[in-house]
């Protein structure tokens, strides 16, 4: 028996020496590399908690659920409703910084096998025009800016209102100032500046697979 062992062991050096693995072996190199989702992957998911920017801190929790199944290279699926975890990696509040911006990171999914690591970045946030995502900013989620000429059209309507106080009291003092808080105000409710961001649950995700997912 012990010459046996020897000489299977024998077999299997000479055929590694020749760059043949035996079938068994084959077999398990192709589940460890098959039953995965590769990297650029994309996908939809749905917050189940609200993220806001007033609040929100590094470090808080939240979970989030696909939408559509991953399907793996050997035909494994992870069906849709699969729950993911995360946390929000860092935050810059509105009140702070005139912009608020906001990053998530991903940190696990639930497969039928246990939790599996996650790394993944958001890609964009389809449907919610008030919210942009830039992926070469590390997934930086922010308010959308708008174009000059709307700001310009607001600040113009702002200014208006706000000199129209003034104006029927025959003070243009009054009017001026009026005039200016009023743009002012206008200008930056349509920059977006100083208004926090609000990711609402239910709220949809589009990600990418930045590292293959194994299912």
């Amino acid at each position: 028996m012990k010459r046996t062992y020897m000489l299977l062991a024998d077999i299997a050096l000479v055929l590694a020496s020749l760059g043949v693995a035996p079938a068994y072996a084959r077999q398990a190199s192709s589940a460890v590399t098959g039953s995965r989702a590769p990297s650029g992957t994309e996908f939809m998911v749905r917050l189940e908690d609200a993220i806001s920017t007033k609040d929100a801190k590094g470090g808080n929790r939240f979970q989030a659920r696909t939408l559509e199944p991953l399907i793996a290279a050997d035909g494994t699926v992870l069906r849709a409703g699969a729950l993911l975890r995360g946390h929000v990696d860092k935050v810059e509040a509105a009140h702070k910084t005139g912009r608020a911006r906001i990053w998530l990171t991903f940190d696990d999914v639930k497969t039928p096998n246990g939790w599996s690591p996650l790394v993944a970045d958001v890609f964009d946030i389809p449907g919610v025009h008030s919210i942009k995502v830039d992926y070469n900013k590390e997934s930086e989620i922010e308010a959308r800016t708008s174009n000059r000429q709307q700001q310009a059209e607001a600040a113009a309507a702002g200014a208006f209102v706000g000199a129209a106080p003034g104006v029927a009291s025959h003070n243009g003092k009054d009017a001026a100032s009026g005039a200016a808080v009023g743009a002012a105000a206008a200008f930056m409710a349509a920059s977006g500046l100083g208004q926090e961001l609000i990711l609402e649950k239910d709220t949809k995700l589009e990600l990418i697979l930045e590292r293959p997912l194994y299912l």
